[in-house]
């Protein structure tokens, strides 16, 4: 079995990603499988350390999912049945998202409902 050893620097942390792509597909409960499992744990401890992602805000990852989606505010407000105006109220923060609104971003758009429940 190769020798794994902790992740203490960003080449470090390279050269384990490296090394994840080649075994990805690797069988649980085999060598290779379990250099995977901990190499995966070493690679999530480092990030949760040093490449800490912060959430999206519900209007920022409502922008996000138009953008993905190929959305215009017009498109939006015909599939959510509101008015342009009132969605471009809601993208330049002088409106609050209704709970029905994000009830329609969660269930259509699929933005996670604890990203738009966050603010």
């Amino acid at each position: 079995m190769e020798t794994i050893k902790p992740i203490k620097t960003e080449q470090d942390y390279e050269l384990a990603l490296k090394k994840l792509e080649t075994i990805f597909h690797a069988r649980p409960n085999t060598s290779e499988g379990d250099v995977l499992e901990i190499l995966s744990l070493l690679v999530h401890e480092y990030e949760q350390k040093h490449h800490k992602i912060e959430l999206l805000s519900p209007l920022e990852a409502l922008k996000y999912e138009m953008e993905e989606q190929g959305l215009s505010q017009i498109g939006l407000a015909k599939r959510v049945g509101m008015s342009k105006s009132t969605i471009s109220e809601i993208i330049n923060g002088k409106k609050q998202m209704s709970l029905n609104f994000m009830k329609f971003l969660h269930n259509e758009l699929g933005i996670p409902a604890h990203i738009l429940l966050a603010y």
